[in-house]
């Protein structure tokens, strides 16, 4: 049952509109507090920006959806920043757009990479020569009332390139081609490019802003319109715009703080028997914790400075309560901001599902999914924490463990929707 903002604002602190967020935690963290049921809405997620394609009359229309265009088979240009353009063919919606340009080497999971909201502001390059060729599923949900084949209701990449991509498609759960969807999404695409010239321009100069034109040749004087998402708090448009519910059987009930999450993150904590509470990422969850067995805070896009709000709420938590605390991905990066250490920007990335990461408990090595272009300086740890994994590619953090409370954090995503299932 829905409930009024009068009667949610008994439970919760009363705060903007445009700061009601949400969180959530894992059944494997030692229980410390007495459980609590919340009450805020038992809801189907939504996100900050878009409308899901198959909300039911009545729900309220969210703002900044991309429209929806026919499919283009137009020339199109893919433009690195100072660079020649590289000539191609259009497979997307009819429109232009600048972004980040980031590769990745998955070779399954395009649906599921394209709807992570860590990819947001971002122009995704595969490495793999053929893209498409299994389609794209519908919007079917599972016993949880969470997306079964998406990790968000949209298209969350900003632009995809391609070497090659199949038109023609084949599989069981598909109900319409990469290309019709990227159409509807509103989001451009582009193949018949060189993307091994592309993604060894990227690992030498580091990530750089590109983009795609659609219909038009590219003209170099105007470099300045690129885009450049790292001055946006990109956060702050995929978080949740109000606090949801989704229920397990289990007895245990988990904050998460919502800057982005994936909908296997959601599905991996109710399957283990932990309710969760969503909030929106900059909610004073400090205020709220001891109702909760966990706190647990998810990836997101962009450069965690910019969650101000997000890490001065956590070190309050961490400051006033005992309660165990979790963090993936950009979670794992706010956690250590929050303990004083810092971040740094990597020259490229992780964008992969096969990176190794070791356990400095046990030496034991993770073959891990990975999407993030930031990562912790271990170096600048405080005294009372230490690294608990380390990339074996490129040695930059991959995890940070306090030595006596509960409180941990992992770059990677062990919970491995769309590739591997060593940590999950």
């Amino acid at each position: 049952m829905m409930l009024s903002s009068r009667t949610l604002g008994r439970r919760f602190p009363k705060l903007p509109a445009s700061t009601k967020h949400a969180t959530a935690f894992s059944q494997s963290i030692a229980r410390r507090t007495p459980s609590y049921r919340v009450n805020v809405p038992a809801q189907i997620r939504t996100l900050a920006t878009v409308s899901d394609v198959e909300d039911k009359p009545g729900r309220r229309p969210l703002p900044g959806a991309r429209k929806s265009t026919g499919m283009s088979h137009e020339r199109a240009t893919f433009t690195i920043r100072g660079q020649a353009p590289y000539h191609g063919k259009s497979f997307g919606a009819r429109t232009n757009v600048s972004g980040e340009a980031v590769f990745t080497t998955s070779l399954v999971g395009y649906p599921e990479s394209l709807t992570d909201p860590s990819y947001r502001g971002q122009i995704l390059v595969f490495t793999q020569p053929l893209i498409g060729n299994y389609g794209v599923p519908g919007m079917a949900r599972d016993q949880y009332g969470l997306l079964k084949y998406f990790e968000s209701p949209q298209l969350q990449a900003s632009g995809v390139v391609v070497a090659d991509v199949a038109e023609q498609y084949s599989h069981w759960t598909a109900v319409e081609s990469l290309g019709e969807w990227c159409a509807r999404s509103g989001v451009p695409a582009i193949s018949g490019v060189d993307t091994r010239a592309i993604v060894t321009y990227l690992r030498e100069q580091g990530s750089s802003l590109g983009k795609i034109v659609v219909g038009e040749e590219y003209d170099a004087d105007e470099d300045e319109a690129f885009v450049d998402p790292e001055g946006i708090n990109l956060v702050k448009k995929v978080s949740t715009k109000a606090p949801f519910h989704v229920s397990s059987t289990g007895d245990h009930h988990v904050a998460l703080i919502d800057c982005g999450v994936k909908e296997n993150i959601l599905r991996s904590l109710v399957s283990r028997g932990a309710s969760v509470t969503c909030f929106p990422y900059d909610y004073p969850i400090h205020k709220v914790a001891h109702h909760f067995d966990g706190v647990f805070i998810s990836n997101g896009p962009g450069d965690p400075t910019h969650c101000k709000s997000t890490v001065y709420n956590l070190r309050k938590l961490m400051d006033s309560s005992q309660v165990p605390v979790m963090g993936i991905c950009l979670g794992h990066q706010l956690l250590a901001l929050a303990v004083g250490a810092k971040t740094i920007k990597l020259k490229y990335g992780n964008r992969a599902h096969n990176i190794p990461a070791l356990d400095l408990s046990t030496g034991r090595c993770h073959i891990t999914s990975q999407n993030h272009g930031y990562a912790v300086d271990s170096s600048t740890l405080p005294e009372d924490w230490k690294e608990y994994f380390i990339n074996l590619n490129d040695q930059s953090n991959e995890g940070i463990v306090h030595n006596s409370r509960p409180i941990f954090g992992c770059q990677f995503h062990p919970e491995a929707k769309g590739g591997p299932m060593d940590s999950s």
